[in-house]
């Protein structure tokens, strides 16, 4: 495994760091020593990329590195929950990409860590999935924070016996904790996975499955992409993605028309 090139802090309870909203095009002074060590070492936003960015359809690239076929085996069971066995792969195919256009990430640590992300939501109450983590101030959500931990508990069972270095595994618990309940990236790996977990929404297929998680039809949910989401993208290359894919999935689902 590559070497991260950015700190990490152990994972703790995900506890939301408060921002002030920072200068236009720099990142905020947030309080949070490890985010704003990120932000000084990054500090124009959007993040310029470094490399090629592809902002054709995702389906034209899925995640191609057969190597993590036995991680996804070993998490088959969490696949199945809130719609993971279509989000988690599609937020893989994009964590690719972004890792194209930022060479100098850790990019094991940034795919590791997107597979895994949302595993914790098959070790939770379902029946509160979507009554208490996607409704009111949903990122404040104590079923957030739980998905968040169990997520980590999920990435500590699986990742030593498939040969992952104890350091490795606790750098991918540090993003997968907060990944939601933490408003601010702490490392270009952490930024890089937060980004890839927005794109997948932006494809067809995610506005059809996560408009529903919110209760909107696609026209409304489009509308908070473009209202919400977007300006949360912390890269150039998440940006430029998301922009091309919301037209398509705009005209593809007639948005302009249906509302």
């Amino acid at each position: 495994m590559s070497t991260p090139k950015t700190p990490f802090a152990p994972a703790e309870p995900g506890i939301a760091a408060g921002s002030a909203p920072g200068a236009p095009g720099t990142a905020p002074d947030t309080g949070d020593a490890l985010a704003d060590a990120f932000a000084a070492e990054y500090s124009v936003r959007p993040i310029p990329a470094a490399g090629p960015v592809d902002t054709t359809p995702i389906a034209g690239t899925p995640a191609a590195l057969d190597s993590l076929d036995a991680l996804w085996k070993a998490v088959v069971h969490e696949t199945r929950t809130r719609g993971n066995d279509i989000h988690l792969p599609i937020s893989l195919a994009f964590a690719e990409r972004l890792c194209r256009a930022y060479p100098d990430a850790d990019a094991d640590l940034v795919r590791v860590a997107t597979l895994l992300h949302d595993t914790g939501w098959a070790h939770v109450d379902e029946s509160r999935i979507l009554s208490e983590g996607f409704t009111g101030d949903w990122r404040k959500a104590t079923i957030r924070y739980e998905h968040e931990k169990q997520g980590c508990d999920v990435a500590r069972r699986v990742l030593p016996g498939l040969g992952y270095a104890p350091g490795f595994v606790e750098q991918v618990c540090a993003i997968i904790d907060g990944h939601d309940t933490r408003p601010v990236a702490r490392s270009l790996e952490d930024a890089l996975m937060r980004d890839a977990d927005r794109l997948w929404r932006f494809d067809h297929a995610g506005i059809a499955l996560a408009s529903s998680w919110f209760g909107m039809d696609p026209a409304t949910y489009t509308d908070r992409l473009a209202a919400e989401i977007i300006p949360e993208l912390i890269t150039g290359a998440a940006l430029e993605m998301a922009t091309a894919d919301l037209a398509r999935s705009n005209a593809l689902l007639k948005t302009a028309v249906i509302r």
